[in-house]
């Protein structure tokens, strides 16, 4: 099951471009607003919890069949049990996956440029919250202002991953994430600065059982399968890259352990400002893009904070969204045989197409909706985040735990001995409690 193919230059830069694809938007973004919504350390917990143990299992066993197949996730199934009728269909399930989830990524990606631009230019510093509402949703609602930026920002990715994967992502991510940390750090000790920031840590590390709920571990575990980028075959993808050589008990648990911290730096570049200006931690999804403008507004210096900080949202924003591009544009190489920087054009172009329904989706498309008064954006987040991702981790906890374990399992760890009570636990996790877990947020999504 091998055959010649470019490889990571170095462990670091596997383990910092793999620790990019998932980190992104799901740590600056992503996670304070759930954890807002979700009581803070009672969110946060389980979350580093379900991390170490089912994620850091379905981690592993993606990128070892990634390495195993050495090709994107329908090479890999097709080489790993030939052409069953199951699996090849899931594979284009993930090669899809990957596709929606990128069309509407991109357009937060978009976002995440344009107030950047703003950030730089002084604007959109507004104290009033209901102004920055107001703000928000014209910039969402002018076509032209939303799709350019989007296109844009998957201009910037089709660049970076039609050069091979050494060239492109690798020595991106090299220069990338050391960047992001040393951004994130400047903001959080800015806002630790502030009267009544110590709110902010108390509610993100203070545990409070009255405030536990179900739903909010369920919420904790449906983000540990967002935040380590598996179920799609992005880290899959990634692992064909990896040598036979490199141990991947030790790179999957730096990978893991990076993504637990960029998620805690990204709670406390929020929740300490949000606390000491009095502002509402449970604001959803607008808390980056509405309250935090608030705050930067009543800062001395604010518009040198956001400017850092929107340059830490695009960062990783890329370093993720790179990852994803880089299925389809493997899947095109392995499959189609099309040259990189052809396969590249093919898949911004169809991205820059398909993306304009959820981009639109807060403006012209507003009004279109489907299933019970979805739209584009909706549907295309809940078809990926409630079905295909945990359909896809189901899949590969099982081809990982039980059809090619064997093989899996001999070179967990580069050549290295790995202890019996090691492999029993990695393999219990694999087949039991991670699956049963995976089902837990599947039938969650879907009810």
């Amino acid at each position: 099951m091998s055959n010649e193919r470019k490889t990571w230059t170095s462990r670091i830069g596997f383990v910092l471009a793999s620790a990019g694809a998932a980190v992104g938007l799901g740590a600056i973004w992503k996670f304070p607003y759930l954890a807002g919504t979700n009581g803070g350390s009672v969110f946060l917990f389980p979350y580093i919890l379900l991390t170490f143990t089912v994620g850091l299992a379905l981690l592993i066993a993606e990128i070892a069949l990634g390495r195993l197949g050495r090709g994107g996730i329908v090479t890999t199934y097709r080489r790993i049990a030939g052409n069953k009728l199951v699996l090849i269909p899931m594979g284009y399930l993930g090669v899809l996956t990957g596709f929606l989830v990128l069309s509407f990524y991109s357009a937060i990606g978009g976002w995440t440029i344009a107030y950047l631009f703003e950030a730089i230019g002084g604007e959109g510093l507004i104290a009033d919250q209901s102004q920055l509402g107001a703000h928000f949703g014209a910039f969402t609602a002018d076509p032209v202002l939303s799709v350019g930026f989007q296109w844009l920002f998957l201009l910037l990715n089709g660049l970076i991953v039609a050069l091979d994967i050494t060239k492109g992502i690798e020595r991106l991510s090299k220069v990338l994430m050391p960047l992001l940390f040393v951004l994130m750090c400047v903001v959080i000790v800015r806002g630790l600065m502030l009267p009544g920031a110590w709110g902010g840590v108390e509610f993100l590390f203070k545990f409070d059982f009255e405030s536990f709920t179900f739903m909010g571990l369920l919420q904790a575990m449906g983000f540990t399968f967002f935040s380590l980028c598996v179920g799609c075959g992005c880290m899959m993808t990634y692992g064909s890259y990896l040598d036979d050589k490199s141990n991947l008990l030790r790179s999957c648990s730096w990978i893991a352990f990076l993504a637990v911290i960029a998620s805690l730096m990204g709670g406390l570049m929020v929740m300490p400002p949000v606390f000491a200006f009095g502002l509402d931690p449970t604001a959803g999804p607008g808390l980056t893009f509405i309250t935090m403008p608030a705050i930067f507004a009543q800062l001395p210096f604010g518009q040198i904070f956001a400017v850092i900080f929107y340059i830490c949202l695009l960062v990783a924003a890329i370093t993720s969204s790179v990852s994803m591009i880089e299925i389809l544009v493997a899947y095109l190489v392995d499959e189609r045989g099309m040259s990189r920087p052809k396969a590249s054009v093919i898949s911004t172009i169809a991205l820059a197409i398909v993306g304009v329904l959820p981009c639109l989706s807060f403006g012209a498309l507003s009004d279109v909706t489907f299933f019970g008064g979805k739209t584009f954006f909706d549907i295309f987040d809940f078809f990926t985040s409630n079905l295909a991702l945990p359909i896809g981790g189901l899949l590969i906890l099982y081809l990982a735990g039980r059809t090619c374990w064997p093989e899996i399992s001999r070179n967990l760890a580069g050549g290295e001995p790995v202890s019996e009570g090691t492999l029993k636990a990695l393999r219990f996790t694999t087949l039991v409690l991670a699956p049963i877990l995976v089902l837990a947020v599947l039938i969650s999504g879907l009810v």
